[in-house]
């Protein structure tokens, strides 16, 4: 039978109750993590920042060089979440301020540092926005960290992947679902 005929067939006799496609049963709407699904593709343009209600901890050479639970998160279409850590809860003796900024249409003039610890140097493990953009107040005096130039990037005690390409600095965990920005094909999002 063609999958509109068993989507037509389903919505009718369920008027007014819960819907089971074929195939679907017993699939959970939570990650392995036990959190609810989210799609980057749900995620809004332009950006949100939102409270994240989870343990942030970010590591470089066997040491914690950021750990908070006041963190927010950048939400946007087709990008894993970004993590904003008060500077307050970062070792500001692991960074080291370097040359260069990007330019983002919405939060403003990024800044950005290395990571360091002892004799180990990570290039632009790290960014800020000492200016933020109207709506994105709350990105200031606030650190971002690519897990991709860390050894741990941490959220609650789940180990997050990075988001892939070297520009996006989104952390992916069990929820997130994409594709997202950064992946090869994804040029042109």
């Amino acid at each position: 039978m063609p999958w509109a005929e068993i989507l037509a067939n389903a919505f009718e006799s369920a008027r007014g109750s819960s819907v089971v496609l074929p195939g679907t049963a017993g699939m959970s709407t939570l990650a392995k993590n036990g959190r609810p699904f989210e799609s980057v593709w749900d995620y809004p343009r332009p950006p949100r920042v939102e409270r994240l209600e989870r343990h942030v901890r970010v590591e470089l050479s066997s040491e914690v060089i950021a750990e908070s639970d006041s963190a927010v998160r950048v939400l946007e279409t087709a990008g894993a979440p970004t993590i904003y850590i008060p500077r307050e809860d970062v070792r500001i003796d692991r960074l080291r301020a370097t040359k260069g900024t990007t330019e983002c249409e919405w939060k403003g003039t990024a800044h950005y540092f290395d990571a360091v610890s002892g004799r180990e140097v990570r290039p632009r493990a790290a960014w800020t926005y000492p200016q933020p953009k109207p709506g994105f107040e709350a990105l200031r005096d606030r650190i971002a960290f690519y897990a991709s130039r860390v050894d741990g990037a941490y959220l609650d005690d789940e180990r997050v992947e990075p988001q892939p390409g070297g520009f996006y600095g989104g952390w992916i965990t069990a929820e997130i679902k994409g594709p997202t920005k950064g992946e090869p094909g994804s040029q042109g999002w």
